[in-house]
Order: C-alpha cells, then sequence, then structure tokens
C-alpha cells in the first residue's frame, strides 16, 4: 500500500523524551559495545561470528521447509515515508530485437537507503565522529567513486540463525505506537514469552507492526516517528555477540532519545560494534508463521547485492522454517 503525503498526519511520539541520553553518556556507550580490532577481514564486522558451525545448526532448523520472504515490494509511488520513489519501466515491449522470439525488457533503480525499500547497510553506510567502523577516516575511506572499506561486496551472502522478537505479540496489541521505544528489559521479556534466547552469530529481527498499522491507518512520516530500539539495548545485543541487526523500521527509535544524534542505533551497530543493518523488512508474515509454529526462531538468508564499493544494497531476505 502506498498512500500519497496527505493522507495521514506524522502522529505524535509514544514516548518521545523517554529515556533521553546525553552526548557524553553516548559516548560511553559507544566505547563500551566497540569492537574494533577484533577480526582481520574487518570491514565483514560482526558477519565474522558465523562460522560453518553456526550456518550448520542454522540449517538444523528447518523443519517444515517453508519459505518466508520478507522484501517489500519495490514502491514506485511517492509518499510521506517514500520521498524518493524507486524506478521502474519497460525498455523493451517486445520491438526493440528482431522480431522472433520476442523479449521484454524493464529497468530498475533505486536510492534504497530511505524508509521504503528493503536493503542491508554496510558498514561504510555509518560514520561518527567522523569514523567508520576499525576507527577508519571516512574521508580518506569513501569518495564519489565508492567505498574503499566496508563495501557490500565484502560481506558475501549469509546464513544463521534467525530470531523474531514479535513485540506486538508479546504485548497483546496489533502494534506499537511510533515513538515507542523498546529497551533492553522489553527485550529480555520477549525471550522469555516467546521462549527463544539470542545468541552468538544470531540475526536479531524487531518486528513494530509498522506495515500493519501503515495498511489500517495510512502512511506517515517515519522519519519524524517511529517505533525502534532505545540505545540501553545495544549492550546487551553487544555482549550477546549478534552479527546482524533488523526490523520492519530502521532499527532506530524517533524521535531520537540521544540530543543532537538522528540515528543513534545506526552509529552503535555499524560504526562500534560492526553489525550489519536490515531495514524497512515485511515482517507481517513471518510473524504468522513463527505464532503457527510455536517458533520464534528460524534459518535466515540474507544475500547482498554485489556492488564494489556499495554502501548496502536492496535486499530480499528469506526465512526458513
Amino acid at each position: 500500500m502506498s498512500s500519497g503525503p496527505g493522507d495521514a498526519p506524522t502522529p505524535p511520539p509514544a514516548n518521545a523524551g523517554e529515556g533521553a541520553v546525553s552526548r557524553q553518556e553516548f559516548d560511553a556507550l559507544f566505547a563500551a559495545v566497540r569492537t574494533w580490532g577484533r577480526w582481520a577481514a574487518a570491514d565483514r564486522g560482526a558477519w565474522n561470528r558465523v562460522t560453518p558451525e553456526h550456518v550448520r545448526r542454522a540449517a538444523a532448523l528447518v523443519r517444515s521447509g517453508t519459505l518466508v520472504p520478507m522484501a517489500r515490494p519495490w514502491d514506485t509511488a511517492p509518499g510521506p515515508d517514500n520521498s524518493k520513489p524507486a524506478l521502474h519501466y519497460m525498455s523493451d515491449l517486445g520491438d526493440v530485437e528482431p522480431p522472433e522470439p520476442a523479449t521484454h525488457k524493464d529497468f530498475i533503480a533505486v536510492d534504497y537507503h530511505g524508509k521504503a525499500v528493503s536493503h542491508l547497510d554496510a558498514l561504510s553506510h555509518v560514520a561518527y565522529r567522523g569514523q567508520l567502523y576499525e576507527g577508519r577516516a571516512a574521508q580518506e575511506c569513501i569518495d564519489a567513486g565508492g567505498a574503499r572499506f566496508g563495501a557490500v561486496s565484502a560481506l558475501g551472502p549469509l546464513m544463521t540463525r534467525g530470531v523474531l522478537l514479535d513485540l506486538p505479540t508479546v504485548l497483546g496489541v496489533p502494534w506499537l505506537e511510533p515513538g515507542r521505544a523498546v529497551h533492553a528489559a522489553d527485550i529480555v521479556a520477549a525471550e522469555q514469552a516467546l521462549e527463544v534466547t539470542i545468541g552468538e552469530g544470531d540475526a536479531v529481527l524487531l518486528r513494530s507492526g509498522a506495515l500493519r498499522r501503515r495498511q489500517e491507518r495510512g502512511a506517515w512520516n517515519t522519519g519524524a516517528a517511529s517505533a525502534g530500539l532505545h540505545v540501553d539495548a545495544m549492550p546487551l545485543l553487544a555482549e550477546r555477540g549478534i552479527a546482524l541487526l533488523g526490523g520492519d523500521g530502521d532499527s532506530d527509535v524517533r524521535p531520537s532519545p540521544v540530543d543532537g544524534l538522528h540515528s543513534p542505533v545506526h552509529a552503535l551497530a555499524v560504526a562500534a560494534m560492526g553489525v550489519p543493518l536490515l531495514d524497512n523488512l515485511d515482517l507481517e508474515a513471518l510473524s504468522v508463521a513463527c505464532a503457527e509454529t510455536g517458533r520464534y526462531e528460524f534459518l535466515l538468508l540474507v544475500a547482498p547485492l554485489n556492488i564494489p564499493g556499495g554502501t548496502g544494497s536492496p535486499v530480499s531476505p528469506v526465512a526458513v522454517l
């Protein structure tokens, strides 16, 4: 569903100002969760945690063989949460090349780092205080030709155990209201309720129910107000040793609890912890599938495009139950 800019006003944040964090406190948190210098293949960051043994254990989770795709549809309609719509047009209607056999071709393009396209953030996507992951100077590593450190091409495909933290299911609500911060205590409560524990090398997916809300209430400016993680949840995820973090938003609660920092979870995950992010997933079908099976763990497959110098990639992740 795509709505026009006037269809739904930006809702007031559910808990704006709750859990405010100073920049000094944030910088201490950044230092506490930092993993710089840990891996030889530094631009793969936390994906180094996923060993062949992790892959084998994740593959053993498959029981029914049910495939659940998590990518949102290619969205070409402008809206309050889609200021740069994706492009899609036909470039050959069977009338460009010799007549037989007729071929039909199309063109796609996208400015994917936004709120509408399911995509992966590589380690070159985020810098804090001028530094990428590993303390690399962003100005020295990234120019008009792309990234020379932390590019998405360094990551390759990922197969690991996925864990769905389905907060609306835990709380008995259809969705989390925009502005609702998910704290460390919420994650622990979700693990207990869903009978799942986040472990080393896992991919953690947070469902806020944002797409269900969009379908029922209409689009809004998710850059101004969205449910997501509070920065106090990150030390727990760092301690568990996650490899990937994602959700049906962009992981950050908005408005930001950190003054002057619009995406603090991005800074902590990508620039400090070396954890790539999956943004703007559709987790509604996965929520249903996990509820039906009573299992909130699954095999997760992520295969970004091989873009040398790219800061990320559109993706279509798949959960296998």
